[in-house]
């Protein structure tokens, strides 16, 4: 199946298995933005809203994006503040469902899908004001090459969603190219254990 069908089917137990990705990656996200104003944030990959409570208290305006409507329904569930919206979209086309241009743009657990990324990267500069920031939040690198990634049991069998390994300077390169710095960048470990390879990735960027 591809992605969107995966992600539709993973939907109905996303929010209660057993996922330490899921779990670390919302950690991150909220230890990296903790410090950081914003007033209009871009989720790119909300999934169930894991991270939409977060950035909706944070920002006076959400517009979250996901490509599975499975997820989305999940999230509208939970989430129903007015300054949050909601849409459906893939983002390996042209980015139509912005509004306006925004303080900051978030990814998560979402680029592993994602095989070409210059596409990305553009849109994303393009949506941001000068001086915004994009956050990513990624399974690490490291930790696919040991053969982790996203995947999940259903009656048929275990589901593997198609995942791409990017290097960590195929993202930093990649982002200078349309005009975002890095400005931090950070790894996350299962229980705090540095002896294992790091299970999260996190990357900040500002537009030039």
């Amino acid at each position: 199946m591809n992605t969107q069908q995966a992600y539709n089917t993973w939907a109905q137990q996303y929010d209660t298995n057993q996922n330490r990705t899921r779990d670390l990656e919302a950690q991150a996200l909220r230890t990296v933005l903790a410090s950081l104003s914003f007033g209009r944030c871009l989720e790119i990959g909300c999934g169930t809203g894991k991270n939409t409570s977060f950035l909706a208290q944070k920002a006076q305006e959400v517009t979250a994006v996901d490509l599975s409507e499975e997820m989305l329904a999940k999230a509208k569930e939970k989430i129903t503040a007015p300054h949050v919206q909601f849409t459906q979209a893939d983002i390996t086309k042209d980015w139509t469902f912005g509004n306006g241009l925004y303080d900051l743009v978030t990814f998560s657990l979402v680029l592993e899908h994602i095989q070409q990324l210059d596409h990305i990267f553009e849109q994303a500069s393009q949506s941001l004001l000068p001086g915004g920031h994009v956050y990513l939040g990624e399974l690490h690198p490291f930790k696919q090459y040991t053969g982790t990634k996203a995947r999940f049991d259903t009656e048929a069998g275990r589901q593997e969603v198609e995942c791409f390994v990017h290097p960590v300077s195929e993202f930093t390169q990649t982002a200078k190219r349309h005009g975002l710095n890095l400005v931090d960048l950070n790894e996350f470990f299962d229980d705090g254990n540095t002896t294992s390879p790091p299970r999260i990735l996190t990357l900040l960027f500002q537009k030039r």
